[in-house]
C-alpha cells in the first residue's frame, strides 16, 4: 500500500490506519494464544530463559550489568547497585524521537526509533513504511528533559532511505540509516548504540522489562522495571508495560539493559473500549535474523552497512550447536605463524620469564610456540587458556571469507588437558570468544587455512556475551577496518589477565579482564605501540573490583606489563601513553 507523503492529513489517516491494523493483528494472536495455552492447561509460557541455574551461575559468573538480579530472583531482594540506573541513562542516549512530517515540512505524527549502530536505526515498519515517508521525517536525540524540568537541546538528523531501507511487515521493523553528522556538526555516534544480539533466552516469562521511549511525542520517558513479562511466543513478547502513542519502537531492556525486543503494539480489550490487555514487542532474535536473511539481496554498499550490524556477532558468528574436528597433522608443520618482523622493525613476542615460563604448554618437541596461519599462540597449562596471542594483519591483503558452520579444532601439538574445551560453553551465557579475531589473519593465499585455524580451542575464551559489545568490538573494527582502508600492516597482542580471584566457573577460572596491544607504522614513519584493556574493575581506585558495566580503557603497555607480568621489551618506547588511563566512549579518544 503506498501513501503520498505530500500531505500531511493524508499521513495521519494513513499511520492511524497502520497502527489500527497492527492492534488488531496482536489481539489475534492474543486470542490464539489463550487458546493454545488452554489446550496445553499451562498458565503461560515455559519458555527457559538463557540462564538455566541462576543459583549456579549467580556463583560462578556475574553479569556486570546485571549486578544483583539473581538475589532478586532466588530471595526476593529488590536492591539494585545504583550502577543500574547509570547504564540505564547511557542505553536512552541511543533513543530517539521520530517526527513523521509531509514535503511541506508539516508534522503528520511520532514515533520512537534507537540506534542499532553508528548510523543505522531501527523503529517500526508501521511508522516508517515507505521511503517516501521517510524521505521527509528527521530524528530528534537528546529530546529530554533536565533535572530542573527543562528541555534539553535537540540533536536532528535526516534519514537516508536512498542509503538503506529496510522494511518487514510481517514482523513490523524497519531498519533504515541516518545521516552521520547533524547540521550543526553532531556526530550521530556520540549517542552510541545499542547492539542486537542473536541469541534467544535473552527474557524469560516472569522477568521484568523496561521501555525507554517518546510517549506521544513527548520527552523521552522510561517506564522501569515494574512491567511483568507474561509470555513468550514464537516472535512476540507480551508484557504488562506502561506505553503510550508514539512509543512504536521503542526498545524494552531486561536487566541488563539489552535490548531484547522491538515494541510496536498494545493489545486492545475487545471488551472495553481504550483498554488493554498486554503490550506486544517482536523479539530481537526473530528480527536479527530477517535482516541476516535479507542481507544478501542488498546492494554491495548495503551489505557493507548491514555488516557493522550482524558482522562478527552474527547468527553465523554465534551458532547454538558446535562440533568438535580434526585437522591434518601435517597442516600444523606448514604453519609459517607471526613474524617479528611482518612490520620492517622487528616487533618481538612478549617474554615469559619465571613462574609464567614454567607454566607455559610445551610442545612435543619442548618449544612452547604454537603456530597458525598468520599467527601464534602460547599457553597455560594451568588456566588452560592462552598466555598471549600474536597476529599479523596485511590490511592490502584481506579477502572477506564467511563462516560457514561451527567446527572447532584441539590442537593436537599440546595435551587435550591444557586446553579448555567446548564443555564450558554449554547452556549458558559464555560466548566462545576469538583471541584472534576470525577476520585479522585472513589475507593473502592462505586466507582459507587462516580463518580456519582460528577455530582452535587455543585461541577461544570464555567470554560473557556483554563482554564484547559496543566499544571493544567497535575497536576491533576500528583496528582492522583502518588497516585496511589505508592498506596498512599491524600486529596485534591479545589475551586474558589472570587473578587468583578470577570465579571458577566449571573448573575454570573465568578471565573478567582482556587486554590488547596494536602495533604500527604511522604517517610518519614511526612505530606506535597502544594498548588496550577491557574491564569491569575500577581502574580509578587501583583495581579494586566494583560490579558494574564492562568498559573500555586506553593504558600504557607498562600497565599492561604489570598486571600480566608479560615483558614487551622497547615497544613501551613507542608507547604515546605513558602513564595515564583513558576511558573509551568514542573511538575519537583513541591516541595513536
Amino acid at each position: 500500500m503506498f501513501v503520498s507523503c505530500t500531505d500531511a492529513e493524508d499521513l495521519k489517516i494513513f499511520l492511524k490506519q497502520k497502527e489500527f491494523l497492527q492492534r488488531e493483528a496482536a489481539l489475534k494472536r492474543y486470542e490464539q494464544r489463550v487458546e493454545e495455552l488452554k489446550l496445553q492447561e499451562v498458565p503461560g509460557t515455559l519458555e527457559p530463559s538463557a540462564i538455566p541455574d541462576a543459583q549456579v551461575l549467580g556463583k560462578g559468573i556475574v553479569d556486570p550489568h546485571r549486578g544483583q538480579v539473581f538475589e532478586k530472583l532466588i530471595g526476593g531482594n529488590d536492591l539494585f547497585p545504583v550502577s543500574y540506573l547509570e547504564s540505564g541513562l547511557i542505553a536512552a542516549k541511543s533513543v530517539c524521537r521520530l517526527q513523521l512530517r509531509d514535503a511541506a515540512g508539516r508534522t503528520a505524527g511520532f514515533g520512537t526509533g534507537f540506534l542499532v549502530a553508528p548510523s543505522l536505526l531501527l523503529t517500526n515498519h508501521h511508522v516508517l513504511s515507505s521511503e517516501a515517508t521517510a524521505e521527509w521525517s528527521i530524528a530528534e536525540f537528546n529530546y529530554e528533559l533536565d533535572t530542573f524540568m527543562r528541555e534539553k537541546e535537540k540533536k536532528s538528523f535526516r534519514l537516508q532511505p536512498d542509503k538503506l531501507f529496510l522494511t518487514d511487515e510481517e514482523l513490523d521493523f524497519t531498519l533504515i540509516a541516518v545521516e552521520e553528522r547533524a547540521s550543526d556538526g553532531t556526530l550521530a555516534n556520540e549517542f552510541g548504540y545499542l547492539p542486537l544480539f542473536p541469541q534467544k533466552g535473552k527474557a524469560s516469562a516472569g522477568e521484568y522489562v523496561s521501555i525507554i521511549q517518546h510517549p506521544s511525542g513527548a520527552a523521552k520517558a522510561v517506564a522501569i522495571r515494574e512491567n511483568k513479562i507474561t509470555d513468550i511466543f514464537g516472535d512476540f513478547l507480551h508484557y504488562e508495560t506502561d506505553t503510550l502513542e508514539g512509543s512504536s519502537g521503542s526498545p524494552v531492556f531486561n536487566d541488563s539493559w539489552t535490548v531484547v525486543a522491538l515494541h510496536h503494539a498494545g493489545v486492545p480489550d475487545p471488551d472495553t473500549p481504550g483498554a488493554f490487555l498486554a503490550n506486544e514487542g517482536i523479539r530481537v532474535s526473530s528480527i536479527f535474523q530477517r535482516i541476516s536473511d535479507k542481507a544478501a539481496s542488498l546492494s554491495l554498499e548495503q551489505q557493507k552497512l548491514v555488516t557493522g550490524l550482524i558482522g562478527d556477532t552474527s547468527v553465523e558468528e554465534q551458532p547454538l550447536q558446535m562440533e568438535v574436528g580434526e585437522l591434518s597433522k601435517k597442516r600444523y608443520e606448514t604453519a609459517e605463524g607471526y613474524i617479528p618482523s611482518f612490520l620492517g622493525p622487528e616487533v618481538p613476542l612478549p617474554e615469559l620469564q619465571g613462574v609464567l615460563l614454567e607454566d607455559a604448554a610445551k610442545l612435543k618437541d619442548g618449544g612452547i610456540l604454537l603456530d597458525y596461519t598468520h599467527f601464534s599462540i602460547v599457553m597455560s597449562m594451568a588456566r588452560r587458556l592462552a598466555f598471549y596471542t600474536a597476529v599479523n594483519i596485511d590490511g592490502s591483503q584481506l579477502l572477506d571469507i564467511k563462516r560457514s558452520r561451527d567446527k572447532w579444532y584441539f590442537d593436537p601439538r599440546i595435551s587435550e588437558a591444557f586446553q579448555c574445551g567446548p564443555d564450558i560453553y554449554e547452556a549458558n551465557d559464555l560466548d566462545r570468544g576469538h583471541l584472534v579475531r576470525r577476520r585479522d589473519p585472513v589475507w593473502g593465499e592462505k586466507a582459507k587455512e587462516a580463518n580456519e585455524d582460528t577455530f582452535h580451542f587455543t585461541n577461544c575464551a570464555p567470554q560473557h556475551k556483554h563482554l564484547n559489545q559496543k566499544t571493544w568490538l567497535d575497536l576491533e573494527n576500528y583496528l582492522l577496518n583502518g588497516a585496511e582502508n589505508h592498506k596498512l600492516k599491524v600486529s596485534v597482542f591479545t589475551g586474558p589477565v589472570f587473578r587468583d580471584d578470577d570465579p571458577l566457573y566449571r573448573g575454570i577460572l573465568i578471565p573478567q579482564e582482556f587486554w590488547k596491544v596494536a602495533v604500527m607504522i604511522t604517517n610518519n614513519g614511526r612505530l606506535s605501540a597502544t594498548a588496550y584493556l577491557q574491564s569491569q574493575k575500577n581502574l580509578i581506585k587501583d583495581f579494586e573490583f566494583t560490579y558494574g558495566e564492562y568498559k573500555t580503557y586506553q593504558v600504557s603497555i607498562l600497565m599492561i606489563e604489570k598486571l600480566t607480568r608479560l615483558g614487551f621489551g622497547k615497544l613501551k618506547e613507542h608507547d604515546p601513553l605513558k602513564s595515564e588511563v583513558r576511558e573509551i566512549q568514542q573511538l575519537e579518544h583513541i591516541t595513536l
